[in-house]
């Protein structure tokens, strides 16, 4: 008598079903690097790391000290959904100050950055809609507005447009059934800055075709050339603009997960209930945090962003000498995105450059199609690193 035996590690006892909306998309490119770069190092391999979107500065002292301070107050239970009234009004007085967004308290959401994203999306598409997004853009703008059940629309804005996306490109892409244009100005992966010009036209073509614009301005103080022209400060546009930004890159406050939305009242209903079905509120003692850091000294944010510039031009400098490759100059953010001359696929080249040089890049085609022959590099890394994990790389072209 045969006896068939099931190991449960083979074969477990129950297999969930999932929903289709998490099978049809792929975890997040750069997460992935980031735990294999962990991981590598754990084991006691020394890699050199220009994948990662995260500044390596500490956190302002005054930052925390303002959350030392809130912990030791007992400032740890909920707060309003929205967050805290007096970090809300800082938000908003520096969006009129600095960004001339006619914002008030009321209009802005605290959450981190990543999530009110996600909030945004899922308030304002359907099943069926779709959304406009930047070609090489962010890893997470598409799989949040499949997540949502609508349909992202990459929108080519490659070398030859200076990685922004170009108001006929985007007019070209408009139908019956897009709702929203993202946009991301400084841009990951590229670190273009669209210009007053090319914001107003994109921004003409949402009031023509009754769009919502999303805005991404997390890069916004990382600014080298150009001006910074938030879609909601022109004539007309506040009213149907979500204004993305936060405190991660600009404040080297990357794993405090903090962040805001501004958004006019009807936006801001509606994406509020997200927050309120979901985290309820940002975590009390950093919203503290948020307060000192907006209304702190200014002295360690330029100090970083006058180092992020010197390292820019040693990148530029360092890839100038590397065959095979030609890179546009980003004006902000800390990343290049390099076009490589060879005959392999940007995932290959990154797992080889990762393999032969223990250099962590990251593949172009992460940032979709349009991406697709570019490699990312990161120069929140220090001089030396920069330096040495070029030289590597170059070592890697040379062989292909």
């Amino acid at each position: 008598m045969w006896r068939i035996l099931f190991w449960p590690s083979v074969f477990p006892a129950f297999m969930a079903r999932f929903a289709k909306r998490v099978l049809n998309i792929e975890s997040s490119p750069t997460v992935r690097i980031s735990g294999m770069i962990t991981e590598m190092r754990a084991r006691g391999e020394k890699v050199l790391s220009l994948a990662i979107g995260e500044p390596d500065f500490p956190t302002p002292a005054h930052i925390v000290d303002a959350a030392k301070k809130a912990l030791d107050a007992d400032f740890t239970k909920y707060t309003p959904s929205p967050g805290i009234k007096e970090l809300r009004e800082a938000i908003a007085e520096k969006s009129v100050r600095e960004n001339r967004i006619p914002a008030k308290a009321e209009n802005v959401l605290v959450a981190p950055t990543k999530h009110t994203l996600f909030m945004t999306c899922m308030a304002l598409l359907d099943r069926g809609d779709e959304a406009l997004l930047p070609d090489p853009g962010w890893v997470s703008y598409a799989p949040m507005v499949t997540l949502a059940g609508a349909r992202p629309v990459p929108v080519r804005s490659a070398d030859e447009d200076g990685f922004v996306p170009s108001a006929q490109t985007v007019a070209e892409a408009i139908t019956p059934r897009t709702r929203l244009l993202i946009l991301n100005s400084p841009s990951n992966p590229a670190g273009s800055v669209y210009s007053r010009q090319e914001t107003k036209a994109l921004a003409d073509l949402a009031t023509d075709h009754d769009l919502t614009v999303v805005s991404d301005e997390i890069y916004e103080k990382i600014l080298y050339e150009g001006e910074h022209v938030p879609p909601a400060s022109l004539d007309g546009m506040f009213d149907r603009t979500v204004t993305v930004n936060g405190f991660s890159k600009t404040y080297s406050m990357t794993g405090w997960r903090l962040g805001w939305l501004v958004a006019p009242a009807h936006l801001f209903k509606e994406i509020s209930k997200v927050q309120e079905h979901t985290i309820t509120c940002a975590t009390a003692f950093v919203q503290k945090a948020g307060v000192a850091a907006l209304t702190g000294p200014t002295a360690p944010l330029e100090a970083m962003v006058k180092e992020f510039r010197a390292r820019r031009e040693i990148v530029l400098q360092q890839l100038a000498k590397v065959d095979r490759v030609s890179t546009l100059r980003p004006s902000g953010a800390f990343y290049v995105f390099p076009k490589i001359d060879a005959p392999i696929d940007s995932v290959a080249l990154c797992e080889r450059i990762l393999k032969e040089a223990s250099v962590a890049v990251t593949p172009g085609s992460a940032f979709g199609s349009a991406g697709e022959g570019h490699i990312r590099i990161s120069y929140a890394a220090s001089r030396d690193t920069i330096q040495e994990g070029i030289r590597r790389i170059s070592e890697v072209l040379e062989r292909l």
